[in-house]
């Protein structure tokens, strides 16, 4: 609570108001409270998608294994092994698949780092932004590897998405050690 009582954000000093009513156009001031913070929940929330994208390629991969399987006379019991019987799908089956294991994987340091921002104050609107822009690689990475499969533009999603990752862990770095 601000003295006064009221919720929220101090104000900004008197001259810091003076200067910047006067030098920005009517409807562009800059928001006295600062830069926006999302919250805890807007900012997880690309945490959400990702985990729901993982289980839309679980139904993808289910979805298309088991007529696969069925087709290629394979029986269930030896699925035991996985890979012992995977040279007889389809590769589209068997990307499917392979993508379902890989957003367990690289995504698992995405996890970590979200909720490391999260409870440590590093949750602002830049580091949001860089969660956005992994998430919707990871999901293009995933219909590039489960469509058309091309390896290059697979790789290349999957390269800039790393990047991503670093520098969101970089920054978290700085952040913290300063």
């Amino acid at each position: 609570m601000r003295a006064g009582g009221s919720a929220g954000p101090p104000e900004p000093p008197a001259a810091h108001r003076a200067a910047s009513s006067n030098c920005y156009a009517p409807g562009f001031e800059p928001d006295p409270r600062g830069p926006t913070v999302p919250t805890t929940t807007e900012f997880l929330t690309p945490v959400l998608v990702l985990v729901a994208w993982t289980l839309v390629m679980w139904i993808w991969m289910y979805a298309t294994r088991i007529p696969a399987m069925k087709e290629a006379g394979i029986d269930p019991q030896d699925a035991a092994y996985p890979g012992t019987w995977a040279h007889r799908l389809r590769p589209g089956v068997r990307s499917v698949a392979d993508n379902y294991n890989h957003l367990h994987e690289q995504p698992t340091i995405f996890y970590a780092l979200m909720f490391f921002a999260a409870l440590t104050g590093g949750g602002d609107g830049f580091a949001l932004k860089l969660a956005w822009a992994y998430v919707i690689l990871r999901v293009v990475h995933s219909l590039v590897q489960a469509t058309f499969n091309r390896v290059m533009v697979r790789f290349s999603v999957f390269a800039i998405g790393t990047l991503v990752l670093m520098a969101f862990t970089a920054r978290e770095l700085l952040r913290v050690l300063g």
